[in-house]
């Protein structure tokens, strides 16, 4: 296969140019830094600056839109929250209109969401068939982004939309940031520590992309998290566990909300998700539970 990828400097993004050359496909990254892609991403990806520099007689056979500012990075401002938007909505639309212009377009095209399109969804549990609980910031930015998204079903394309837990992995993402604090026996719960954090080992993640990728008749939503989310006090215990450091250092609701203001929904609040579809389409979780998966890092944080 021909792969068209977007975000593949990123941390998912990085992971399956790996798994797709490794498989012998061809990846080609759209990136404001086409000349690094190949560092990033590994020999024989190739960048490119502009859709315009992929050939039109250039055979695709799918594409994967993964490309988005961090939400998480920094304050919510009116300057990030149009960066945040115009790197997900914006460059969503400018895929289409390109591919709208090709004569021979891809079987599919998977675009990136995340688990917060169903906003702070507190005790409910929370499939694909569910509606948004909460139209905050970061569930208005999803919705957005998947109803955009989902405009290339006029194109004859198939559309699927990746609701992205919080990935876990040892070269980046979420513990990244905490293995610090950990390590220094500062980590532990955050706020009431009651809050749900639907999770996803970086190998599931990639793995159930490349499955509905291949697999024709999946199509629309899929939560991409681990069968069994687990709250936030017992997420700070086996991350303590796996790094054997103590984890009893909570972190007040009240000064995140006074340091982050808004931003601090994302980690005061939470999802119950399940990947109900994902289940019922035939993928099978190689990690299941949190503290297998946190084990299976530890050994490069």
């Amino acid at each position: 296969m021909h792969i068209l990828l977007t975000g593949g400097t990123g941390l998912i993004g990085r992971h399956l140019c790996h798994l797709w050359r490794a498989q012998g496909h061809q990846v080609t990254v759209w990136s404001r830094s086409p000349d690094a892609v190949e560092k990033r991403c590994g020999p024989g990806v190739r960048g490119v600056g502009r859709l315009e520099d992929i050939a039109p007689e250039t055979v695709l056979d799918a594409v994967v839109n993964l490309a988005g500012a961090p939400i998480a990075d920094r304050h919510w401002t009116g300057a990030r929250r149009t960066l945040l938007w115009s790197s997900r909505i914006t460059l969503t639309e400018q895929l289409l209109t390109w591919l709208d212009m090709r004569t021979q377009r891809p079987d599919v095209l998977v675009s990136g969401s995340a688990v917060g399109w169903y906003g702070d969804g507190g005790e409910r549990e929370l499939t694909e068939a569910a509606v948004p609980v909460k139209a905050d910031f970061a569930s208005q930015l999803c919705i957005a982004w998947e109803e955009t998204a989902l405009r290339a079903q006029r194109l004859g394309i198939r559309v699927v939309l990746v609701r992205t837990g919080l990935v876990l992995a040892s070269d980046g993402g979420m513990l990244a940031r905490l293995r610090w604090p950990f390590k220094l026996g500062l980590g532990g719960p955050i706020g009431s520590g009651r809050q749900w954090m639907p999770w996803i080992h970086i190998d599931d993640q990639i793995a159930l992309i490349d499955f509905l990728v291949r697999n024709a008749a999946a199509s629309g939503p899929y939560n991409a998290c681990a069968p069994e989310p687990v709250r936030n006090r017992a997420f700070s215990r086996s991350l303590g566990r796996a790094l054997h450091r103590p984890a009893f250092m909570p972190l007040p609701a009240f000064l995140l909300k006074a340091g982050l203001g808004e931003l601090s929904v994302l980690l005061l609040g939470g999802q119950r998700a399940r990947p109900a579809r994902l289940l019922e389409a035939g993928f099978r979780f190689r990690f299941n539970d949190l503290q297998s998966a946190l084990d299976d890092l530890s050994t490069a944080l």
